[in-house]
């Protein structure tokens, strides 16, 4: 009986201590902090599984405008690398003190491309007061752009995180499928060529230029029921440019969608995927949008 209970406890203990070794590791998994979910997504493509990667926003925010509270802060400047998207997007990161040695602007390899903006100021929900002005931040929506981002990424990872392994291998990987998404956008966008495409919010330039695409922006809340005087300017703009597609940020209300079809426009949902989506990930959320605009232009 003894020597029963003897085992038992060896064997828990056993248990204990690689349960105990186990947490110990995770606990020494390097940390990246990243400002959007595409560099989120990057990093646990180049990580595989190596690191643990922080990007906390809430799913209702924004991440360009969404102002990180004293704890995500903490947490952030803890991290061993922290990848900023650069182009002015995630302000905050301006305002608060990180840590130079472990920044990255994963965008700034090509800033001399980067889309100069008009000025306007309104206001999202919970995320306050903003301004779209002085440049375009959504700079991914080039999958060129997004696979020099990946690339930055990489090279920062490979020099502050020399203990993480396949860096090169899982890069090929990515830039595969960042390659098959910007064939299949310009695929995409040769029925599209003739057609100006109206979009809810100004998101889209670095897509539109990448892929020789005429957007044409409204200023649409996302999720807000447009006014009557926002579906006047857009009967409007139809009429002067003959527009047939309308891209919206998130999924329009089945109202909305058939105002948009009476003015003779074909809704098209177009997240641009800066937050995390509550399905799948970057590249088949991606895939999606693309299929739905190679079957509109056909």
């Amino acid at each position: 009986m003894m020597r029963r209970s003897l085992i038992a406890s060896v064997l828990l203990m056993g248990f204990s201590l690689l349960q105990a070794a186990g947490t110990a590791l995770a606990q020494e998994r390097p940390r990246i902090a990243t400002v959007n979910y595409p560099l989120a997504y990057f990093a646990e493509r180049l990580g595989g599984g190596q690191i643990e990667v922080l990007f906390d926003v809430p799913e209702d925010r924004d991440p360009a405008f969404w102002r990180p509270g004293l704890s995500a802060i903490t947490a952030i400047q803890t991290a061993e690398l922290i990848a900023l998207n650069g182009a002015g997007f995630a302000n905050w990161t301006t305002k608060v003190s990180l840590p130079r040695s472990r920044l990255v602007d994963t965008s700034a390899g090509f800033s001399d491309d980067y889309i100069a903006t008009q000025s306007l100021t309104h206001s999202h929900g919970a995320d306050g007061e903003h301004s779209h002005t002085g440049t375009a931040a959504y700079t991914w929506l080039d999958f060129k752009q997004a696979a020099a981002q990946a690339d930055a990424l990489a090279t920062a990872i490979k020099r502050r995180l020399p203990g993480v392994e396949n860096i090169d291998a899982n890069l090929q990987a990515l830039n595969a499928d960042l390659a098959s998404l910007d064939q299949l956008a310009a695929d995409a966008a040769v029925a599209l060529q003739e057609n100006t495409l109206i979009a809810t919010h100004p998101r889209y330039q670095y897509f539109a230029r990448a892929y020789g695409l005429n957007i044409d922006a409204l200023d649409w809340d996302a999720g807000e029921a447009p006014t009557d005087a926002q579906w006047a300017d857009l009967a409007r703009r139809v009429e002067e440019r003959g527009a047939k597609l309308l891209l919206w940020e998130t999924a329009p209300s089945a109202e909305a969608k058939a105002r948009a079809a009476e003015l003779g426009l074909t809704s098209i949902v177009f997240p641009p995927l800066a937050n995390r989506p509550t399905q799948g990930d970057f590249l088949s959320g991606m895939k999606v949008v693309l299929q739905d605009l190679s079957d509109a232009g056909k």
